[in-house]
């Protein structure tokens, strides 16, 4: 194990598995994460927005990156998002496989293009 500080996953959901592959083969394909998991079937969201209880059902992608990526990431999912203030949420990692954080780290330092 290894110590992981300077890598960051990420919660975005979307409204549509269509738009959620489109932002995330933008962002490994642009180097700003190493890899995107998208939950197939859809979360019930309950939230507030202006003022209402919403509801709506959503896809989770789940976004792995380094935190030197992560305001280029951020970026380039409010480009994609159809929403007005999509979810972007970053959590440090504190540990994970030296051999993971390793390829973590080489693939959100180049792009694919």
């Amino acid at each position: 194990m290894k110590t992981g500080g300077e890598y960051r996953v990420v919660l975005v959901t979307c409204g549509s598995l269509p738009e959620g592959r489109r932002i995330a083969r933008s962002v490994v394909t642009k180097g700003f994460a190493a890899c995107v998991n998208i939950a197939l079937s859809p979360v019930e969201s309950i939230y507030a927005w202006k003022g209402k209880v919403e509801k709506a059902r959503e896809y989770l992608l789940i976004l792995k990156t380094a935190a030197t990526r992560l305001a280029e990431l951020g970026r380039e999912v409010k480009r994609l998002h159809s929403y007005e203030v999509p979810e972007f949420i970053a959590l440090k990692v504190t540990e994970g496989s030296s051999s993971y954080l390793s390829w973590l780290s080489s693939s959100v330092r180049k792009s694919r293009k």
